[in-house]
């Protein structure tokens, strides 16, 4: 899927934070995809982050916040998520790619990620990942719900990703639901080999 990636820049830096039982499942995931596609991003791959200085330094440098809904989370899609400061923190914003029960044993365990500010925003899509069952229908994948927070932040003038860039940002992600489809529907016509290790 690597071909279909094309990376570019943001003012936002993106630090994406895999849970290891994501990171051995799949190479070929939407965190994966997303710190490839994303420039000013890191990858992380851990339970407790608590320590990590890496991820410390960052919180302390940026005006950070984790993608997660709850009833204090500011919505992006109706606030500006840029301080009102006169020398405002670059932003850094926090997505945690893991299944929802093991996201919640990372915040218990990661007490640097408890203190962030909580962002969320609303929309009216449905995942395109028609081969992995999401909780509810309203749920989207990591990448997915990316690409809402960069339209978004577009839309509030805190980015000025140019609209190809945004149109294509999916494109390994789709490419890969297309080529999982044609495999599953038939997969003698897929040239795929595994290797025991």
């Amino acid at each position: 899927m690597c071909k279909y990636i094309e990376p570019f820049d943001t003012n936002t830096k993106f630090v994406i934070l895999m849970h290891p039982k994501e990171f051995k499942k799949v190479k070929n995931n939407t965190g994966h995809f997303t710190n490839l596609s994303l420039k000013n991003s890191e990858l992380f791959v851990g339970i407790d982050f608590t320590n990590n200085k890496r991820i410390n330094g960052i919180i302390d440098t940026h005006e950070s916040y984790i993608l997660f809904p709850s009833p204090h989370a500011i919505n992006l899609s109706k606030t500006n998520p840029i301080s009102t400061c006169q020398e405002p923190k670059k932003m850094a914003i926090f997505l945690i790619d893991s299944t929802w029960t093991c996201i919640n044993k990372m915040f218990k365990e990661s007490e640097n990620l408890q203190k962030l500010q909580h962002m969320s925003f609303e929309t009216s899509r449905v995942s395109k990942y028609k081969i992995k069952e999401q909780p509810k229908s309203n749920y989207l994948s990591t990448m997915e719900s990316t690409l809402v927070v960069l339209e978004l932040l577009n839309f509030w003038h805190v980015e000025t990703i140019e609209k190809e860039q945004l149109e294509g940002f999916l494109n390994p992600f789709t490419k890969m639901i297309d080529f999982q489809t044609k495999l599953l529907k038939n997969p003698s016509n897929c040239d795929v080999r595994f290797r025991r290790r």
